[in-house]
């Protein structure tokens, strides 16, 4: 076997000419060497992120190893299923039908606001061939990410007159009103009881916080309910577990929006967005568990509820009609919670601006104070945890996507982070990993919807959930750049993952 030579100039050893390896594969060598350390940072991320949980623990001498154990392998097995194992396949195909309902969503935006012509919800391009939902289909039977002519899938289709108002909040209506009929029909249960005992087996919780969890991969705030009759008599660790996983997962309507966006520069982004919600939820219970140890018995150990449903039996029609108005609601909410934050950052970061003309030095430092910045540096080790990137402007752009999250919801960053990779200002590794990482509810927006929802259930332990509801903020959001590390980890530079 002849000894490799990385001298960039040509040698001959008995008479035979060598040539030595070329730059190209020099720098093929050097892309090899830093995916590999980008991997190793994704798996210490892991680590690091679970140790600064553990120092902000209630109790430091109580440690769920068994919880951390099967946590962190729930969260490996599915990054397997979904990046390496054959199965990711299926998860391709999976995100195919899923899209099926997101082109269905438009139908209803496209006759609202000015039909098949419409500059507000466009057509997709006109071709000889299949229809949208047809060329889903080719794509769903035939070879995954297979590029059908003609699809949608394509960076120009994010300028084509993308408005969000009139694109993506009819889909918040669409999506509530198809889970609310899916969950009438009682679809959606035999899923969560599936998940809940999976949970519960492995991880050894509580019954109810399994069953939580597991109905916040499919819903919201409604995920309580499913355990009422329980909330009154859990424990402080089961109601921060309870919040910490209504702060981390994304309700399926929610989920279409940030499918929608990324779609275009992210052809698998519906398919990887739910393997997300269900990763995020195993790491909602390590993070949790690690700040309020359990150092009670919970009445639901060992066991898994019934889920607990209305009283008033509503017709299929019904319930798609009400969860229809519950999305209208729930819309009306996201319009106002963007429309307030957005302006009073405008109006803060403008305060900010004026201060930049004070004489030097003050004036100097205030150039370059913002809210954004603030996060940025606040988020930016953290970031850097996930893997996402070892170049400066790259890794700075993350953080800067991942902190704004906090104040502005998750909408506003996974258009920028579309944009940004469309214009190809980003890499493939960081759309995928930052991606991961916006997917949940973990903004301050969400502390009033959670805490408030779940303070009218039990309304006597009002102040106690509202101080818990801090600490399940920032367990959700250590459990969000976890799952972040899990896409990190099983990122191989594969694009087709991506479903390109």
């Amino acid at each position: 076997m002849g000894k490799i030579n990385f001298f960039p100039f040509s040698s001959s050893v008995n008479g035979i000419n060598k040539k030595l390896p070329t730059s190209l594969s020099l720098r093929k060598l050097s892309r090899i060497i830093m995916n590999i350390l980008l991997n190793f940072i994704s798996l210490i991320g892991i680590v690091i992120l679970c140790f600064i949980a553990w120092l902000g623990s209630e109790n430091r001498r109580v440690i769920p190893w068994n919880i951390i154990f099967w946590g962190i392998g729930l969260q490996l097995f599915v990054g397997l299923l979904v990046f390496i194992l054959p199965t990711r396949d299926l998860i391709a195909q999976m995100n195919n039908l899923l899209n099926l309902l997101l082109d269905a969503s438009e139908a209803g935006a496209r006759f609202l606001f000015g039909g098949s012509d419409s500059i507000f919800v466009p057509e997709p391009n006109r071709i000889v061939g299949p229809g949208p939902a047809a060329r889903w289909i080719v794509r769903t039977v035939g070879t995954p990410y297979v590029e059908i002519p003609g699809d949608r899938l394509g960076p120009d289709n994010l300028q084509m007159g993308f408005i969000f108002a009139f694109r993506t909040l009819p889909q918040i209506i669409f999506f509530s009103g198809l889970i609310s009929l899916l969950y009438r029909l009682h679809i959606i249960q035999p899923l969560v009881q599936l998940f809940a005992k999976i949970f519960q087996k492995t991880m050894r919780i509580s019954g109810a916080e399994s069953l939580s969890g597991a109905a916040n991969i499919f819903v919201g705030i409604e995920s309580a309910i499913a355990v009422k009759p329980y909330l009154q008599d859990m424990t402080r660790s089961e109601l921060c577990t309870i919040l910490s996983c209504c702060f981390g997962s994304v309700a399926s309507s929610i989920l279409g929006i940030h499918a929608f966006i990324l779609r275009p520069t992210f052809p698998g982004i519906t398919g990887h967005l739910v393997s997300a919600s269900i990763m995020t939820i195993p790491a909602c219970f390590i993070l949790s568990k690690l700040l309020i140890p359990e150092t009670e018995e919970p009445k639901t150990l060992g066991h898994v509820p019934p889920i607990e449903e209305d009283d008033k039996l509503q017709s299929p029609m019904e319930s798609l009609i009400n969860g229809g108005i519950d999305g209208v609601n729930m819309a009306v909410g996201i319009v106002a919670i963007i429309t307030v934050i957005l302006g009073l950052l405008a109006l803060v970061n403008s305060i900010l601006g004026g201060l930049a003309n004070l004489p030097s030095p003050i004036g100097n430092i205030f150039q370059v104070i913002t809210i954004q910045n603030i996060l940025e540096v606040i988020f930016l080790p953290l970031t850097f945890l996930t893997g996402v990137s070892l170049e400066w402007n790259e890794l700075w752009q993350a953080s800067i996507l991942i902190g704004r999250r906090l104040f502005e919801t998750s909408i506003p960053p996974y258009l920028t982070l579309a944009q940004l990779n469309a214009a190809g200002q980003i890499s493939d590794r960081a759309l995928l990993i930052v991606s991961y990482v916006l997917s949940g509810f973990t903004h301050i927006a969400s502390y009033g919807i959670f805490v408030g929802g779940i303070s009218s259930l039990i309304s006597s332990r009002r102040s106690e959930i509202s101080a818990l509801g801090w600490k399940a903020l920032w367990a959700a959001t250590l459990a969000t750049l976890i799952t972040g590390c899990v896409a990190g980890l099983f990122d191989l530079g594969n694009s087709a993952i991506l479903g390109r």
